[in-house]
């Protein structure tokens, strides 16, 4: 058993794919005038929407507008749209009380993922630490988020896993000297997630109480 678990949150501890696609579409429509294919958008998932939407607007000031629009619309169908993983909370609890550390390592911002956390019935209080987007300079694939967790946390690398869906998450991890699990219900393609060679293949959210 890891004595340190860092995880993901969109696609790994809650379903907010939805939700994330709804507001990636909103905001291509209201801005650019047509919706991005699957590919695309899946392909920009883990990243900071600063990021992905600099890969289609050169222009600072229009991917700004972008982002705002992108969260206008999130928040405002957050709470009909976001759903928890069946058999997550459990999970999390159950290694709570094992006496695991548990941290939470996001590309959204703090405030965000505490709500989505409370909203899908997570006590926020099982985490010693949460990284957003806002809280660090740098973001996943980049390790910088794993290694400010493990800092708050006071735990090493080598006992910890990083636990994600994405392959930006299994980067970030392997780049901080962590272990690393991919989930199998996130929406990347399987084989991308093998590709980057995980210690850990979860197949259901119950089973991440394995970890």
């Amino acid at each position: 058993m890891h004595e340190t678990i860092l995880f993901d949150l969109d696609g790994t501890l809650i379903d907010s794919i939805e939700l994330i696609r709804r507001s990636y579409a909103h905001a291509f429509e209201v801005h650019r005038g047509a919706v991005p294919d699957e590919r695309e958008f899946v392909s920009g998932l883990g990243r900071p929407l600063r990021w992905q939407f600099a890969q289609v607007a050169g222009d600072p000031a229009e991917v700004e507008a972008m982002i705002a629009t992108y969260r206008r619309f999130n928040l405002e169908h957050h709470d009909a749209l976001v759903t928890v993983y069946p058999g997550a909370v459990e999970a999390v609890r159950q290694l709570a009380a094992r006496g695991a550390r548990l941290a939470i390592v996001t590309s959204k911002l703090h405030a965000s993922a505490e709500r989505g956390l409370v909203h899908c019935g997570f006590d926020p209080r099982l985490f010693g630490a949460i990284v957003g987007v806002d809280d660090v300079t740098e973001h996943k694939p980049h390790p910088r988020p794993v290694l400010r967790a493990l800092e708050l946390l006071g735990a090493d690398a080598r006992g910890a896993v990083m636990v994600g869906d994405s392959p930006h998450d299994l980067a970030a991890g392997r780049a901080a000297g962590t272990h690393t699990a991919a989930v199998a219900w996130g929406p990347f393609p399987h084989d991308e997630l093998r590709a980057t060679r995980p210690d850990h293949w979860i197949a259901t959210p119950a089973g991440l109480a394995g970890l």
